[in-house]
């Protein structure tokens, strides 16, 4: 074992980073830099720094990431329409490569020699931190404690944390039965009863959205303006990327909007069923799609959603930071240059229905074409039917040759 004098730790505060903190400073007798993410999981992140300083944490470090993860990261990707398995809005994929690149910066700010993460080696995310941890800096060490050490259930953690005097809340009132993990694009519910995909989901355990039965009996209308596929104004009245997730969670969440129950392809190999809620995920691809149809190229669109699942997989399966995956941003980014325009959708117990689309300076959509009234000339309907033939001449060979 090479010798490790300093490590930065993404650390939550939580049972499992807390122990993780304890047991590098035991096992490789290093000093332990630990950085907490806000990246709009809803809870106080302050009582992390509360904890790493009463285990004697030297270098603390808690950061506000809100408006870097949704502008740099999850904008990127609603650009791109991407959806893994043709349901998984990439929730928690897309948070890890903004995790993995600010360990591997205070890694080399610190001076450390590794970083290290609380992701089991059954998971996705131990993937995608170490991927992008890698593409950043190549030489990385990464100390993953769960492919390490023999603790291998709550009831072995728990006693560790006893033996060592490490302050969690294990111990404080009711612990929910799920392991969720929440940013401001959603949050995921997984074990518990959720292990027997039979099982339907218990009413209780959603935390963002109202069942889609309890949701208002009135629709609620929402205007979202864009610029080069972006969202920058919601019923008019700019926003930044962060404030756009939040106020698209608050309607989405208020509607029964975003609730999603869904057994996916681990990349690890295993099937892994969880719930996910995305209510402002669900409003922003239904609308950015709707602005695309008025203002892209026919072949662009269908080239995009080509492209699309190959993209999703790229982020799903941790590649955020590959050449592939920036070939095709550029790719993706160079269509949007005409999506501007205005979406207004509506929200109804549970479900996004788009109310209207308009756009002033680049729309495709021509009346005088589409019209089924007189188009005076706009449309020769007689052009069809040569198209119609020439098309249809390997058919008809086909069909005479009786094959």
């Amino acid at each position: 074992m090479s010798k490790i004098n300093k490590v930065v730790l993404a650390y939550s505060g939580g049972l499992d980073t807390s122990i993780i903190l304890k047991w590098l400073e035991d096992t490789y007798g290093c000093e332990v830099v630990t950085f907490t993410a806000d990246i709009g999981q809803g809870e106080e992140v302050e009582p992390a720094r509360a904890k790493a300083q009463a285990m004697g944490v030297k270098e603390i470090y808690i950061e506000d990431l809100r408006e870097d993860f949704a502008r740099d990261y999850v904008f990127p990707m609603f650009r791109a329409n991407a959806i893994y398995e043709g349901e998984y809005l990439l929730g928690t994929s897309i948070a890890r490569p903004l995790i993995a690149k600010r360990l591997v910066e205070i890694a080399n700010e610190t001076g450390a020699d590794a970083i290290s993460h609380g992701a089991t080696g059954k998971g996705n995310d131990q993937v995608r931190f170490e991927l992008g941890a890698y593409a950043l800096k190549p030489d990385v060490k990464v100390i993953a404690p769960w492919r390490e050490w023999d603790l291998s259930s709550r009831e072995t953690l728990m006693a560790y944390a006893e033996e060592h005097n490490i302050p969690v809340d294990f111990k404080k009132g009711k612990k929910s039965p799920y392991s969720m993990d929440a940013n401001s694009l959603h949050i995921s519910y997984e074990g518990g009863i959720l292990e027997d995909p039979w099982a339907e989901p218990e009413d209780s355990m959603w935390r963002w959205t109202v069942s889609p039965e309890q949701a208002p009996d009135k629709p609620t209308y929402v205007e979202l303006s864009y610029e080069k596929g972006d969202i920058v104004a919601i019923d008019g009245k700019s926003v930044t990327p962060a404030r756009v997730m939040e106020q698209l969670n608050k309607l989405g969440g208020d509607n029964g909007v975003g609730r999603d129950d869904i057994v996916e392809n681990r990349y690890v190999g295993m099937k892994s069923r969880g719930c996910y809620e995305t209510p402002a995920g669900t409003i922003m691809l239904k609308a950015h799609r709707a602005i695309e149809s008025l203002t892209l190229d026919r072949e662009v669109a269908h080239l995009k959603d080509d492209l699309m699942p190959r993209y999703a997989e790229l982020v799903y399966n941790g590649y955020w930071w590959s050449p592939e995956r920036e070939m095709l941003q550029e790719m993706i980014d160079s269509s949007q240059a005409t999506v501007n325009g205005k979406v207004r959708v509506k929200l109804y117990k549970g479900n996004v229905t788009v109310a209207g689309r308009m756009s002033d300076t680049d729309s495709l959509f021509d009346e005088r074409i589409a019209t089924f009234e007189d188009d005076e000339g706009a449309y020769n309907q007689k052009d069809a039917e040569g198209f119609i033939k020439l098309n249809a001449l390997r058919l008809r060979i086909a069909a005479r040759k009786k094959r």
